[in-house]
């Protein structure tokens, strides 16, 4: 990603303080490892601190009530060290555990499976260039904004596609097309946990969410649907207040596109090539599928013999209809996707469906690698119970200071946004700090599932602004070929009003939805935790 950065002293930019603000952010950025070397060195050193704090004897009183799985029967959380025999014999006898039930890991593989599928086949592509290309011309920046949030339940598809594509709409609307790609990276990146659907990013952080939520309540469990009511509405949001910032704040700050500064080939057009008649024959019979898994999963669930509902309570939210909703996003995609390609001819057997799947998982493999050691590192946070005395130490002061009241999430989106600047990734950076926040504030009486959700505000808000997240480089290099001088101090400039509408909009929205009307986040998602629920 480097190679694609060209510093402000390189593209004769002034270095004002918000150039140097971001040099530092960059030079501490790339003080970091590599997030594989980051969570190894995270369990070495999660080994070393439980030796010295075991030796130091330290405790924190336990904040749960007595009879409870896991309670010492002193009523204290004592520091267990991993630096001795009974510590080794728990590494090397549970390594591969720790990884194969890592919560997140099976998820994130089974949804790709069937996405890989819809992506493989063009379906996705071809439905974002359709929401795209035949939006009325007054319309156009609302659907690029809004097609950037419904991408992201592709996962990479919206960088790739997406962005490159609004660039070139806008071009040939004679409108400047970095506004173009800057309303689609805001939605795409800065909306990256608003959607109308589940996507694989849902029950992957549900799953770390549920892994640190039992450090606490060792019965917890976390649905990948935990936000889903809250994010549905937030991308209506998101879609409002980028389109705004595009319209009023980034297109009048970029001023009349000059031609002459791009590369001559990127201005040919070939990039926005409308649907052809096979292509929307392959929509709709995709349209058809999507409609068939819907009825399936009514009858799975609406009626009362529904056999997907709770049953023990005939409950449709805590059930298992939504436990296994990430079977539900394998058999969407899978359908969707092979409707779409047989339609088509880019899929004519089980041949191109298992390509199909083989590629996605391809993708996975540096996550399966990062998934490796982190999952490595959550184990051991959990069996030394610094997690847990960390969390109670958090709590306590947080007492102590009077602040437990919902503005705590104020706080809390703001620190998680400036995390993300120097820890792009979601999962990675969720990952590290879940074990320390979903606890904490568990004890001062929220729910994960409204943690979780404050969380993803905050990292998807500063995406489009950290040099750190993967695709940074990736959008900067496509922008240097619509104009040579931009640099990485114009990107963020022009980013920047995204994030701060965002960030703000988000929060106000938060609070408003959960502690003003007081609204679940999602199906069956308390707002508020009570020990032993």
């Amino acid at each position: 990603m480097t190679d694609n950065k060209a510093s402000s002293t390189e593209t004769g930019e002034p270095r004002n303080w918000f150039t140097r603000f971001l040099d530092t952010v960059e030079w501490l950025g790339n003080l970091l490892p590599h997030p594989v070397t980051l969570f190894a060195l995270l369990a070495i050193a999660m080994v070393l601190l439980s030796g010295l704090f075991g030796w130091l004897d330290v405790a924190v009183p336990d904040p749960r009530p007595e009879g409870m799985s896991g309670r010492a029967d002193d009523g204290m959380i004592r520091a267990v060290s991993l630096l001795n025999a009974d510590g080794l014999r728990m590494i090397v006898t549970n390594l591969v555990s720790n990884f194969t039930g890592f919560a997140p890991l099976g998820v994130v593989l089974v949804a790709m499976l069937g996405v890989g599928v819809a992506e493989k086949s063009g379906m996705i592509s071809a439905l974002v260039r359709g929401i795209v290309l035949n939006a009325p011309r007054h319309v156009v920046t609302v659907a690029i904004v809004f097609a950037g949030v419904l991408s992201n339940t592709a996962s990479e598809m919206g960088y790739v596609v997406l962005v490159p594509l609004a660039a070139a709409v806008f071009y040939s609307l004679g409108r400047h097309p970095l506004a173009g790609m800057a309303a689609a990276f805001a939605g795409v990146s800065g909306g990256y946990s608003a959607n109308l659907l589940i996507g694989t990013i849902d029950p992957l952080l549900a799953g770390i969410t549920e892994e640190a939520a039992q450090l606490i309540d060792p019965n917890y469990t976390v649905d990948a649907t935990a936000s889903y009511f809250f994010m549905f509405v937030s991308t209506f949001m998101i879609t409002i207040v980028g389109s705004l910032v595009t319209i009023f704040i980034v297109e009048p700050k970029l001023g009349k596109y000059d031609a002459s500064e791009a590369d001559e080939e990127i201005l040919d057009g070939r990039s926005m090539q409308p649907l052809t008649s096979d292509e929307k024959k392959g929509l709709l019979a995709a349209g058809l599928a999507a409609a068939g898994v819907f009825a399936l999963m009514a009858i799975t669930l609406v009626p009362e013999w529904g056999p997907l509902r709770n049953p023990e309570t005939g409950e449709m939210i805590r059930s298992p209809f939504f436990r296994g909703i990430v079977a539900w996003i394998f058999v969407f995609f899978l359908a969707t996707g092979f409707a779409y390609g047989k339609t088509v001819g880019t899929m004519k057997n089980d041949r191109d469906v298992i390509n199909g799947m083989s590629s996605a998982i391809a993708t996975l493999g540096l996550y399966v690698v990062l998934v490796f050691f982190a999952a490595q590192f959550v184990a051991y946070f959990g069996w030394t119970n610094l997690g847990a005395i960390t969390a109670v130490t958090g709590a306590n002061f947080l007492q102590g200071i009077g602040l437990t009241g919902p503005l705590v999430f104020v706080f809390f989106i703001l620190v998680c946004g400036m995390i993300n600047l120097s820890l792009g990734s979601a999962s990675a950076q969720w990952a590290v700090t879940a074990p320390i926040f979903v606890p904490m504030l568990m004890l001062i009486g929220y729910s994960p599932e409204v943690i979780q959700t404050a969380y993803r505000i905050g990292d998807s808000s500063t995406n489009i602004i950290t040099p750190m997240m993967s695709y940074f480089g990736l959008i900067l290099a496509w922008a240097t070929r619509y104009n040579k001088n931009f640099g990485i101090g114009t990107m963020v400039a022009t980013m920047l009003p995204y994030s701060i509408f965002f960030i703000t909009g988000w929060s106000l929205l938060l609070l408003f939805w959960t502690f003003g009307l007081d609204l679940p986040v999602g199906p069956g998602s308390p707002t508020y935790y009570t020990s032993g629920q």
